[in-house]
Parts: structure tokens; C-alpha cells; sequence
């Protein structure tokens, strides 16, 4: 069972990422700020939020004392913050000044990882805060970076689909076409497994992408035999791009987030779906497991964290009923609406659903009347609770919303544009967003070249394109 216990929505823009440390949860958003929570009652930090970056915020991450947050954002630098009082520690400017995407601690703290959307791969030396080593993937940016339980070697992934593995000179030791469209994510379980047929020790690691699948891999590290990278299977449980992925620290579960507005847990040893979780009303972009807590954080573009609880016992039956998207809510039985009653906490309501033989159609036509005069539900709190988790079921059979096409996001907000223009370095931007960025930079943001000059074109053909494609998505 995965329990919502509480939901943060301090943010004014979508959510990008979400990062636990033992004692906090940090979340970052499209709206510039980085968020810290106590992990005690959820309550925000007093110095939170905290603001540097000028532009969206892509990724955060603790270090492993949890003692420094990282933040990296388009703005082209990746900030250190003291997570104790919030006090700016430094500011890593990216080579090229290119929008950061991802970054990450390596296990002992040594390096910090940040990629970007000029394909750069940066480690920096933590103890003198200076570039240490740098590189860049074949083709497409830097999405996501996972590193090896013994921090000796990292994978990247990259919107060009490929998996790369590198250690620590920054030499590409295997490179893997592993996501058609684009990876978004990827995660290394710190928990190794044995292989039976030469008793290695592999670990596992998990890839997501644009082609709405997650696969699970074997991956060896080791000094003297290099690195082999092994696929074990594909999940397949969601209807549309994974944008997440993440284990828990016991590595016996796998969760997902995705623009299907699902988050669905898997047992990693098996494959099957523990729970799918539907609160979300928007893409979800970020998922992750507190380290010594069973608690789990989803963020979303709704502008909203959820966390939930979860219950490590072996799940019962009744727990995967849970997953309504995968049978039509107007199909359930009345074993069925049992089930979903108990996974949202309302299992005191079993037996009058089952007096009153409520099916899947007959959940879905409830009303507030017809609670309280013919299922005669007489306490006005537990009719809205009831109605509330309805109205939730009802917005997940809404049809999964069509992923904007990129071309119409603005490359440096990664937001659909109102106003595009064309600049002279042939490609289009959101004119307020490049009006921003030339104030302070006379480069192209996506090649990082000088602009030979600062006009900026109305692209009349492409507005024209979006407003078709919006007229669309509201038939």
C-alpha cells in the first residue's frame, strides 16, 4: 500500500526535481527556486527558498553527509548551497555557459557531475571547487548521470538515446543506443547482485525514455576487466514518455513518473507492478525514495510535490487493484471497487458499497445526493472525502494529453512559446526569454557561438503552427 500523506505547493511553476537527504527534501522548479523541507513534519525550512539562478532550475542533489545541495539550471551554472543555513557556497560555471540539465555527487563526495545541452560531461573536484576533468557525449545533451556504488566510474544518458559509461579520467569506456527518442533518467542500484554464470557482481541499473519504456540492466564495474553492460528486460507499464526513474535504497523496488500522469512502483526482482499511483494531474517529472524512511516523493508539472507513505509489508491482492489505469474504471466489479475503496484509505466503506452493490459505473455516477440519501453516508467530511477520491478517479480516465512536439518549446525555457522569434543563429526562441539571455550574453544559447547580431525575427509560420496545434488539443 502507498499512502498520500501529504502534498507541498509552493511552487509557482512546473516541478523538475525532488532529492531527499536523511533529514530534508529539496524540490526545484521552471519558477527559478530551489525548495527545502524537513523530512520531520514537512514543514519549509526558514531559509528556503532558496534563489540565485536566473533561469528554470533542472536538477538538485545532496551530497552524500547531506551537509551541501547542488543546483544546476539553464542559466549555465551549477550553485553549492550549505543545506544547513542556505548560504551560497559556489557557483560552477559551465564551459561554454551552456544550460545545465543534470547533476550529481559522486558516493564519497569527491567530484560532482554536471551535464548540459552542448553534449559537456564536467566532473568537478569538490575540495577545490574547480574543473577537474571534462568531456562531451556523441550527440544531443546531457540528460541524466547515475554514478557506480564505488564512484569510480558514472553513465550518462543523452536526448540522443544513448547510454555511455565513463570512469573517472573522464574516458568513454562503453557506449549504448539505448532509448530510440531520447533517454530522460537513469539510476544505479547500490545494491550488487550475482551473476551465476561467473560470479561477478553486477549491479543494477534502470534507463528511461521518450519511447514510454524502462529498462532494467546488469552492469559490471570493475579495474581490471573494464565495464560490460548486459540488458536483462524491459517495463512496460506506462501509455507515454518516462520521464523518471528511481530504487529504492534496498533496491528491491523501482519507481517511475511519467507524461501519462502515473507513477507506478515495480518489484525489481520480477517486474511486476506493486502500486499505480494517479494523483498527479499533469506530466510527472521527478520521483525518488527517502533514504532511511519508507517514504517516497513524486513532483509533477501540476506544481505540486506529493509524498507518500509506503508499506513495506508483502503487498495483498487487493493492492494492485490499485492500478485503475490499466482496467476501465466502468468495467470493475464490485470486488474491484472493494479494493480501490481499501487503497484509498476508505475501507470502512466496503460493506455499504457491497449492501449497495456499487460496480465501476455505479462509482462513477455518485453524487453528493446520492451519498447521503441513498447510501444515507450522514457525516458531511467523509461524503466530501469520498467525492474528492471519486473526482481524482474520474480525472485519470481523462485521455493521456499529447506530449508537446519540441520544436514548439522554447530551447531555453523548454516552455511552449507565445511570441517566437528567429535569431541569427537560425534557431527560434521565445522573444522575452532571448531578449533576457542576449541582456547578459551575446552567444547563442544553443551553440554557444557569438550572435553576429542581436535581431530578432518574428517567426510568424511557427505561432501560426502552435496556435493550430492548441486549437487541437482543446476539441
Amino acid at each position: 500500500m502507498a499512502t498520500l500523506i501529504h502534498t507541498l505547493a509552493d511552487h509557482s511553476d512546473d516541478v523538475n526535481y525532488c532529492a531527499f537527504s536523511s533529514s530534508c527534501l529539496a524540490t526545484c522548479s521552471l519558477d527559478k527556486t530551489i525548495r527545502v523541507y524537513s523530512l520531520s513534519n514537512f514543514t519549509e525550512l526558514p531559509y528556503s527558498p532558496l534563489k540565485g539562478h536566473t533561469y528554470a532550475v533542472h536538477c538538485c542533489c545532496f551530497s552524500p553527509s547531506g551537509r551541501v545541495l547542488a543546483s544546476c539550471s539553464t542559466d549555465g551554472t551549477t550553485v553549492l548551497w550549505d543545506a544547513r543555513d542556505g548560504r551560497r557556497l559556489a557557483v560552477l560555471e559551465q564551459p561554454r555557459a551552456s544550460p545545465v540539465r543534470v547533476c550529481r555527487f559522486s558516493p564519497e563526495a569527491t567530484y560532482l557531475l554536471s551535464g548540459a545541452a552542448d553534449s559537456s560531461v564536467v566532473l568537478w573536484n569538490m575540495q577545490s571547487l574547480k574543473l577537474y576533468r571534462s568531456g562531451n557525449v556523441k550527440g544531443g545533451s546531457v540528460v541524466a548521470c547515475a554514478f557506480s556504488p564505488n564512484g569510480n566510474f558514472f553513465v550518462t544518458g543523452s536526448s540522443s538515446g544513448d547510454l555511455t559509461i565513463w570512469d573517472d579520467k573522464m574516458r568513454c569506456l562503453y557506449n549504448e543506443k539505448a532509448h530510440d527518442l531520447g533517454v530522460t533518467c537513469c539510476d544505479i542500484s547500490s545494491h550488487p547482485v550475482s551473476d551465476s554464470e561467473n560470479g561477478f557482481k553486477y549491479f543494477q541499473m534502470a534507463s528511461c525514455g521518450q519511447d514510454n519504456q524502462i529498462k532494467l540492466w546488469l552492469i559490471l564495474f570493475a579495474d581490471f576487466l573494464g565495464v560490460e553492460l548486459k540488458y536483462k528486460c524491459t517495463l512496460n507499464g506506462h501509455s507515454a514518455p518516462v520521464l523518471a526513474c528511481a530504487f529504492s535504497c534496498d533496491g528491491q523496488m523501482i519507481v517511475s513518473g511519467s507524461v501519462d500522469k502515473y507513477v507506478i512502483i515495480y518489484e525489481t526482482s520480477t517486474g511486476n507492478t506493486l502500486h499505480t499511483l494517479s494523483q498527479h494531474t499533469r506530466y510527472v517529472t521527478t520521483c525518488a525514495f527517502a533514504p532511511h524512511s519508507p517514504l517516497l516523493a513524486t513532483g509533477s508539472m501540476d506544481k505540486t510535490v506529493h509524498i507518500w507513505q509506503l508499506d513495506l509489508r508483502q503487498p495483498c491482492a487487493g493492492d494492485t487493484v490499485e492500478n485503475e489505469s490499466k482496467v476501465a474504471v466502468e468495467d470493475w466489479s464490485e470486488d474491484d471497487v472493494s479494493a480501490w475503496l481499501c487503497a484509498q484509505d476508505l475501507a470502512d466503506f466496503v460493506g455499504l458499497f457491497k449492501m449497495n452493490n456499487i460496480d465501476g459505473k455505479e462509482l462513477l455516477n455518485l453524487t453528493k445526493e446520492s451519498l447521503a440519501n441513498e447510501l444515507k453516508i450522514e457525516s458531511l467530511g467523509q461524503r466530501s472525502k469520498v467525492l474528492q477520491k471519486i473526482e481524482e478517479l474520474r480525472m485519470t480516465m481523462i485521455s493521456v494529453s499529447v506530449p508537446v512536439p519540441d520544436e514548439f518549446l522554447c530551447p531555453i525555457t523548454r516552455e511552449l512559446m507565445n511570441d517566437p522569434v528567429i535569431a541569427t543563429d537560425g534557431y527560434s526562441y521565445e522573444r522575452e526569454a532571448m531578449e533576457n539571455w542576449i541582456i547578459n550574453r551575446r552567444s547563442s544559447p544553443m551553440t554557444n557561438l557569438p550572435l553576429h547580431s542581436l535581431m530578432l525575427t518574428p517567426n510568424r509560420t511557427l505561432k501560426m503552427a502552435i496556435s493550430r496545434w492548441l486549437e487541437t488539443q482543446q476539441k
